[in-house]
């Protein structure tokens, strides 16, 4: 209790502050591989203490040797985390989401476009910019800036368009760029019978908060990634409910804390 005493206002603030900067980091790195890499650092330390106790002078050199390099190692090894972090951090409140009647018509055309791939079985991966800003990865697509359509979708991700290899991200109403590379995902607990398109689909859902919508070539089944999970075998009515409550609530919540300020 004297040390509580003795404590300012300043120590609390501090503490509850780097409290938050953790919890806040585990939240990241959860669910992702940084957690196994964060468990290998351990067992490193743990050798690191162990070889100093033991008097294992090289083993002991090798470790402090890495330990000097540390932060460039962790640079590296959690760099998409970072990203991700970074990218979170400098969102805006105010940045503008499927709100609009022209913007929620536009989910509709999603739905219909996925519905009607599916039906044809071809192939297709359309990622929906929500919070965190898709901007490096339409940076190598195909720029184009059309509006949502049930139509255009179907012309991308036709076999003979050059550019349907790639994912369409949207953002708003818009159809910013076609033909993306999205980041796989590392996840060795992947179902081996998913193809490139879902394990892109998980990657980009791991470093950001899209959502990912997915068409199988083989089987014209629909799948949806979100936070780096995968559901599948979703039909027609689940998917426009799934983005219709995702979209709106979002809207909400946005809503409600510019209220409160």
């Amino acid at each position: 209790m004297e040390i509580l005493k003795q404590l300012r206002w300043q120590d609390y603030l501090d503490i509850g502050l780097v409290s938050l900067l953790i919890y806040r980091l585990l939240l990241f790195i959860k669910g992702t591989k940084a957690v196994q890499m964060l468990i290998g650092l351990g067992v490193l330390l743990f050798a690191s203490f162990l070889s100093t106790y033991t008097g294992l002078y090289t083993m002991d050199w090798i470790i402090q040797s890495f330990w000097a390099q540390i932060v460039i190692a962790l640079i590296v090894l959690f760099q998409p985390e970072i990203r991700r972090a970074l990218a979170q951090m400098g969102e805006t409140p105010f940045l503008q989401s499927f709100t609009s009647a022209e913007e929620l018509k536009s989910l509709e055309e999603i739905v219909k476009a996925t519905v009607a791939l599916a039906n044809r079985k071809i192939g297709a991966l359309i990622a929906i910019e929500r919070e965190t800003s898709l901007g490096d990865f339409v940076e190598i697509g195909t720029p184009l800036d059309a509006k949502v359509t049930r139509e255009i979708l179907l012309s991308i991700f036709h076999p003979s368009s050059p550019i349907h290899d790639g994912a369409v991200v949207i953002r708003g109403n818009r159809i910013v760029a076609a033909g993306c590379f999205l980041p796989i995902t590392l996840k060795t607990e992947v179902d081996k019978s998913m193809g490139t398109r879902h394990r892109a689909g998980l990657g980009l859902t791991e470093e950001t908060d899209a959502v990912v919508i997915v068409v199988s070539e083989e089987t014209g089944i629909i799948s949806m990634a979100i936070g780096g999970r995968l559901e599948t075998h979703i039909d027609m009515g689940t998917l426009r409910d799934k983005l219709t409550d995702m979209f709106t609530s979002q809207k909400g919540r946005r809503l409600d804390s510019t209220r409160r300020r």
